[in-house]
């Protein structure tokens, strides 16, 4: 089974995109986050197209921001929209989304990206990660969690840790409140397969960012042992980045049980001109 997460970054705007990569790469089940419309807008923009190739979609969505969905054509039973009992600013907002596919309980999700330190944004987004965790606290034994969590990791999940002082995204509480799903018994399969690798999911359409590889790593795939023991392949499909009117952030995708392409990986194609010099780029928004 493959399974894949995107963060598309308006699916209307990603659909010239989206759809010739379901062709191309064939996932079974795939994450989609910032979908940025509402359910029945999503369905009239591509439910024909999906039928024609076989998914069926689990969504929750909103009009121009947030949104999940999952599509899957392995099945799609026990959908759960929202997280229940789970924070608002100041009404729950569209960012995860759950259904069972193909024997594993699938869990979308598209954490708050909480702007800046210690704003109201920001502890909202530390609310919403432990009310995720109380919810994966009580998941099946056999489940994923995909999407953008808006957190790198640690240091080596940025292009250039001096970069992001006093920015979000690394700072220690959201690395706690991540580190917490792990501790659940949750394996981030990326890492755990690219230990020393240089690989990041997301990079700034301004200021050269994606050409010259100086990016982050935030959109995870998080397997409990069930599922990490299933994994053959785990890896960035950086093409799907490159091109005319591509998202800012490029697919993971994740085989189980057998890997099509091979064992491939960690960046597919790799950059070719990465600055990996620190201190020679700064963030975009930086004065």
């Amino acid at each position: 089974m493959r399974i894949a997460t995107w963060n598309v970054n308006s699916v209307k705007q990603r659909l010239p995109r989206l759809l010739p990569w379901l062709d191309q790469r064939q996932p079974d089940v795939v994450c989609l986050q910032e979908t940025k419309l509402a359910d029945d807008k999503l369905a009239e923009l591509f439910g024909s197209e999906l039928d024609d190739r076989g998914y069926e979609i689990a969504a929750h969505g909103e009009a121009a921001w947030n949104g999940v969905a999952i599509l899957s054509r392995v099945g799609l039973d026990d959908v759960v929209a929202g997280l229940p009992g789970g924070p608002g600013f100041p009404h729950q907002e569209a960012r995860a989304v759950a259904a069972t596919c193909g024997g594993v309980r699938v869990v979308s999700v598209y954490v708050p990206n909480g702007r800046e330190p210690d704003s109201d944004h920001y502890r909202y987004k530390l609310a919403w990660l432990a009310s995720l965790r109380e919810v994966l606290a009580a998941a099946p034994e056999a489940t994923v969690v995909c999407g953008d969590v808006n957190i790198a990791p640690t240091d080596e999940d940025v292009f250039d840790p001096g970069a992001y002082v006093g920015q979000t995204h690394v700072t220690a509480p959201e690395r706690a409140a991540l580190a917490a799903l792990g501790e659940l018994g949750f394996h981030d399969v990326v890492r755990d397969r690219w230990p020393h690798e240089r690989v990041f999911t997301y990079w700034d359409y301004r200021a050269g960012m994606f050409h010259q590889d100086c990016g982050m790593r935030i959109d995870l795939v998080l397997a409990s042992s069930a599922v990490a023991d299933r994994v053959q392949a785990a890896w960035i499909d950086r093409q799907a980045r490159k091109g005319k009117g591509p998202s800012d952030h490029a697919p993971v995708i994740v085989d189980l049980d057998e890997a099509p392409d091979g064992d491939i990986g960690p960046v597919v194609p790799p950059p070719s001109a990465p600055v990996t010099a620190r201190g020679a780029k700064k963030l975009p928004q930086s004065p």
